[in-house]
Formats: C-alpha cells, sequence, structure tokens
C-alpha cells in the first residue's frame, strides 16, 4: 500500500508551457507605430475640417459685426461695402410697407430687414424705371408702335326669326253671314293674292247687289230723259250702290262679274288680299259669324325678321340699314345678308339689352320662323349715329327706303313695299369713299396691363427708360386694342415683359398697376395763398396761379374727397406747404392720407405711422431739416 502510495506520489506531473520574455525586435517596433499611425489619421482629418468650419464662421460673424461685411448682400453688391464707401442704395421693404430709403435698415411697420430697391440707370422720377441691355434681354421685352388706323370690330349675337309683322293680314267677317265652305280648312295652307279662301252665305250681301242691278236700270233708261237733275239723281245710286259692296267685302273683279252677268247671287267668295301663309284659323266650316269676327291670319314670308338682343355699348354703334350677316340653326353653312330696320330706343330693365331688329329677305322660303340664327355685324370702331362713316358698297351712292331697309335702288323713286320717297343712303351715314371712315388709336392687347379700374402700359420714352402711362380703354378688335386717351402716335409700348416692368416699378416705390396715381402731377392754387411763407415745397409762378406738385391727396375745397373729411382745411393747407414727410423724404400722401404729430408745440405731417417712433425720438433732428428747407427755398426765391 504505501509503494503504491509512493509510486502515485512519485508520478510525473504534466509540463507547464515556459513563460517566454517580451523582447523588442525591430520588426514587432514597426508594426505598432503603423498601427498608432492609422488611427491618428483617420481622427484627424474630420477634427481638422470641422475645425476649419468653425473658425470661417466665427471670422464672418466677427467681419460682420465691424461693418466689414453686410448680411443679405450678395455677389457683386458686396465691393461698396467691402471697399469702406457709404452704402448709398435705395433700400425698399419687401411688403412695401414704407416708401424707399437710402442705405440698409428694418422697415420701421413690419421690422422686415430692407432689401435693395431694382437696379436702374440713374434717379427714379417716380413714373419711369431704367432697364439695361443685359435685362432687357433676361425679360424679354420687346415693344411695338402705338397705330392710328382705321378699325372694325364684330359684334356677335343669337337671334331668334319672327314673321314680318308688316306682312301680317287678318281677314275677317265684312258682313253677317254663314261660311258655308272654307277653301283654306287647315294652318299652314300656302295661298296667293286673289285666291278663294271660304263662301260666304249673306242675305244682306244679297239685298245690296240688287240695289246695285236696281240702280244700273234706272240709270240706263234715264240717259234719253230731258231733266238732266234725274239722271243725275240715278247716276248718284248707281255710284252709292256699287261703293256699298265694295265696303261689304266685294272685289272689283266680283262687281263687274255682277253687273255683266246682272243677276244677284247671296254667296260671296272671300279672296286672299296677300300671298302668304294661313298660319291662324278661327273658324270653322258652318259656322255663322259676325261683322267684323276674324276668320283667318295671314303672313307673308318673303321677309322674316331676326329679333337680336344686344348690349347697350354694342347697339350705340348701330345704325339704320347696317348690314348683318346670319347663319340659321337648321342650315348650318349658309349665310343670309340682312339690313338693320329698327334700333328700341329704350333698354331692356330686366335683360339689360336693347333690341335690334333685321329684316332678311325669303324669297326661297328656307328661312322658318321661330329658328335661332347666330348673327355677325361688322361695326367700324369710333362709328355711331353721331360719329363716323361706314363704306358698304352695296350703298354706294344708292337710294333706301326710310321704312324698309332691303329696298335699295340705283335711282329716286318710290318703295315698291309701302310707297314712301326714297332717300339716299348718305342720309345714315353711307359714303361711296372705301377711306372716309375715321381712324383710331391701337396697340396689341398684350402691351395692356388691366387691374380693377386702373389700366397702364409702358411706352419706352428713350432707349431702356420705360415710362408708366394710364390710359383710357376702347373697345377689342381681335388681337388689337383701342386707346382712347393717354397715348400718341408712333410711341413704342411694352408688349412682352411689360409685367417685369410693372415689378421693378413696384420694388422701386414708384407708381404701378397696383396704384398708378403716385405719379407726380400738377394742381393750381388760388392767388390768395401767395402771401403764405413756404414750408419746404418749392413754388413754381406760372401766369395767374402757383404750381407745387400733387402730394396724393385732393383738395379740401372739393366737396367728395376722401382726405377733406379726415384733415380740416387748415391742416390740409399746412400739409399742402410741407409737401415733403421729414422722416422718408416721400412726397405727403404718397401712403395715405398724411398724419398729423405735435411736436414741441409744432405741427408736422408724415406720410404713415411708420415714421412717427422716429420722429419723436429725434425731434430736433427733423425740425431742423424741415427749417432747412425753409430757408433753402427762401433762397431760391
Amino acid at each position: 500500500m504505501n509503494d503504491k502510495k509512493n509510486l502515485s506520489d512519485e508520478a510525473p506531473k504534466p509540463k507547464e508551457p515556459p513563460v517566454k520574455e517580451a523582447v523588442d525586435t525591430p520588426e514587432s517596433t514597426i508594426e505598432k507605430r503603423a498601427s498608432r499611425g492609422w488611427w491618428v489619421q483617420l481622427i484627424a482629418g474630420p477634427l481638422l475640417l470641422v475645425a476649419t468650419g468653425a473658425a470661417l464662421i466665427a471670422s464672418l460673424g466677427v467681419a460682420q459685426r465691424l461693418g466689414w461685411i453686410t448680411a443679405g448682400d450678395g455677389g457683386g453688391n458686396n465691393n461698396l461695402a467691402t471697399s469702406g464707401g457709404a452704402d448709398t442704395r435705395t433700400y425698399i421693404c419687401p411688403m412695401l410697407c414704407t416708401p424707399p430709403q437710402v442705405g440698409p435698415g428694418r422697415c420701421p411697420v413690419c421690422e422686415m430687414e430692407l432689401v435693395p430697391a431694382a437696379s436702374g440707370g440713374g434717379p427714379s422720377d417716380g413714373k419711369s424705371v431704367q432697364i439695361d441691355s443685359a435685362g432687357r434681354r433676361v425679360a424679354n421685352i420687346q415693344t411695338a408702335s402705338a397705330k392710328s388706323i382705321p378699325l372694325t370690330r364684330v359684334i356677335r349675337a343669337v337671334g331668334e326669326l319672327n314673321y314680318d309683322e308688316g306682312s301680317l293680314k287678318t281677314i275677317s267677317a265684312y258682313v253677317d253671314g254663314r261660311l258655308d265652305r272654307l277653301y283654306a280648312d287647315f294652318t299652314g295652307v300656302v295661298v296667293e293674292k286673289g285666291d278663294h279662301l271660304a263662301l260666304v252665305y249673306s242675305p244682306r250681301l244679297y239685298s245690296a247687289q240688287v240695289e246695285l242691278l236696281l240702280a244700273i236700270r234706272s240709270r240706263e233708261n234715264s240717259r234719253d230723259a230731258t231733266l238732266t237733275r234725274v239722271h243725275d239723281a240715278n247716276r248718284d245710286m248707281y255710284q252709292s250702290s256699287r261703293q256699298r259692296l265694295i265696303e261689304l267685302g266685294m272685289t272689283e273683279e266680283q262687281i263687274q262679274q255682277l253687273e255683266a252677268a246682272g243677276e244677284a247671287n247671296s254667296r260671296l267668295h272671300l279672296c286672299a288680299p296677300i300671298s302668304g301663309t294661313v298660319i291662324k284659323k278661327y273658324a270653322t266650316e258652318g259656322q255663322y259669324v259676325k261683322e267684323g269676327q276674324a276668320i283667318y291670319e295671314l303672313a307673308g314670308l318673303s321677309t322674316v325678321w331676326l329679333m337680336l338682343e344686344l348690349f347697350p355699348e354694342d347697339a350705340s354703334s348701330m345704325r339704320y340699314g347696317q348690314q348683318v350677316k346670319a347663319e340659321v340653326q337648321s342650315l348650318p353653312g349658309r349665310t343670309f345678308t340682312g339690313r338693320v330696320a329698327f334700333i328700341d330706343p329704350v333698354v331692356n330693365t330686366d335683360t339689360r339689352t336693347v333690341g335690334v331688329r333685321v329684316v332678311i329677305p325669303n324669297e326661297d322660303g328656307m328661312l322658318r320662323v321661330g329658328d335661332f340664327a347666330k348673327a355677325t355685324i361688322d361695326t367700324p370702331i369710333g362709328s355711331g349715329p353721331d360719329s363716323g362713316l361706314i363704306y358698304d358698297p352695296q350703298l354706294a351712292n344708292k337710294w333706301i327706303s326710310p321704312r324698309h331697309p332691303h329696298v335699295v335702288e340705283d335711282s329716286p323713286g318710290k318703295c315698291r313695299v309701302c310707297g314712301v320717297d326714297l332717300v339716299p343712303a348718305s342720309r345714315f351715314g353711307f359714303t361711296d369713299q372705301p377711306d372716309a371712315a375715321g381712324s383710331v388709336m391701337v396697340v396689341p392687347r398684350s402691351a395692356v396691363l388691366v387691374a380693377g379700374d386702373n389700366a397702364v402700359l409702358y411706352v419706352e420714352t428713350e432707349p431702356g427708360r420705360f415710362e408708366i402711362r394710364k390710359v383710357v380703354l376702347g373697345p377689342r378688335s381681335g388681337d388689337q386694342i383701342v386707346v382712347l386717351d393717354g397715348l400718341s402716335e408712333g410711341d413704342q409700348v411694352a408688349v412682352s415683359g411689360n409685367f417685369l416692368i410693372d415689378s421693378q416699378m413696384q420694388l422701386a416705390g414708384n407708381s404701378s398697376l397696383i396704384d398708378p396715381t403716385k405719379a407726380e402731377s400738377v394742381i393750381e392754387f388760388e392767388l390768395d395763398e401767395l402771401d403764405m411763407p413756404p414750408f419746404g415745397a418749392p413754388m413754381l409762378i406760372a401766369g395767374d396761379s402757383v404750381t407745387t406738385p400733387q402730394i396724393g391727396f385732393v383738395s379740401p375745397v372739393e366737396e367728395d374727397s376722401n382726405a377733406s373729411a379726415e384733415l380740416s382745411p387748415d391742416d390740409a393747407r399746412l400739409a399742402k406747404r410741407q409737401a415733403l414727410c421729414p422722416v422718408a423724404d416721400m412726397k405727403l400722401g404718397s401712403m395715405g392720407t398724411p398724419i398729423k404729430v405735435m411736436v414741441e408745440g409744432r405741427p408736422v405731417f408724415i406720410c404713415c405711422e411708420g415714421c412717427r417712433e422716429r420722429l419723436l425720438a429725434e425731434p430736433a433732428k427733423y425740425l431742423a431739416k424741415l427749417d432747412s428747407n425753409s430757408t433753402e427755398e427762401e433762397a431760391t426765391k
């Protein structure tokens, strides 16, 4: 047992791995240094970039605080600031709250940072803007010349065909009787003049025929009588009996047949007085009728009426006899020509339109009453009953009926419809000279900017200088529009890019489409105001009146002025004399009614509320400015 124990104790133990001592060899040192350099390069690059950016931002902030650069400037606009010179550019509020001012800053109303105004080639006069050639190319500004030419516009209207009222006839019973037979027994029968319409039985008519036959016999028997008185009496009886038959409805031809036959007939044929169409039938066969009772209604369809409804401004340019072209709905592609026969002198209070009646010949019967038609009327612009002439080759040196304009003849005579005397077509404003019509001033439609009641366009008075013009517009014809006032022939107007010109005017604080009344104008004062001391605004003596730049509000002597209701007459007079806002150096009234502020017991007028704080903060400065302006004015005089 002990031997085994000793053997177990003496058994060899497993050998542990020898610990190797660290020995720095040259190869291991190189590997450790390469590993550390890679990490340094990975971290140092971004840290250096961040540090550089932070240093750049800090330097920009310091430079801005020191005034070396200005926030918001860009491009070449920094040249003036970095060179150390004063910034004399004009700055405006992006919201146009206050007038433009010199130098940067913030708007006293909305606190927005002012931005440089539109670049221009010189000081602004309030009604124009200068655009260089580069800006003109970018904005694609193109101009066209205003022309004075004869111009025709097309009036379009929709109307309905109706009967010619002059051709309507009512066939009624001339005598009491019975309708034994109706030859036109349904509506729509076309009859010719003299055709039989009905057979009427009338005892009264029979007795009248007998009286005529007796009168004829008495006249024949008394021819050889020695007494002239008896012969004349029989002749008068014959004439009265004959006239009585005519009044009872018999025609001359029927009376002649009665005299030739020598026998009375109790039945009479009722004949058509005109050629036309039966449009209404009021009686039936076998019916008893009274004297004057209607039996038929006839309408002649050789002419029809086209009833149009025009706006009053369109109807004012129409005249009697003017040609109208119409295309009916049932006959597309075919054009019918008529002439104006009547222009209603009253405006319809319900539709606010004016009725115009056109007579259209319908010899072939193609036009149907009740059909709709589209009418086109070529009207010279500026023409009307009291202005201009119309050239119509069909009426040149012609004679026309004053009641039926479709009756036109080469020589004087009678109207074939109504029998009145024809008159020269020149009496209704038609001329035989093609170039006798008046001319009007026109510009392309794209040249005009319209907003509400304002219409403006921009005229290039000098190369690159565009001036705003408030104009009065007339009618439009195609792509041309008439300018009634505010433009002269030959003026070059902007037809493309004018919206950009208007935006430049707004940015410069000048007159624009939004408010074209900012443009400087002149008003007159009475001589009794000459003894007032000047107060800043320069005055020009011309003749018996004194003129001064208009300050934007109406004189208080005008009763309809809104400004006079807000300013007393004395305050309005003082504001006119002051003329300029001492804070913004702008015309009083350009921002609305001037505001009165008492400064050290002295009334001072400013253009808007945004100037009040600056005025009250430095009252001495602005009062001295007003006194300086007054002194300069006295020195100039």
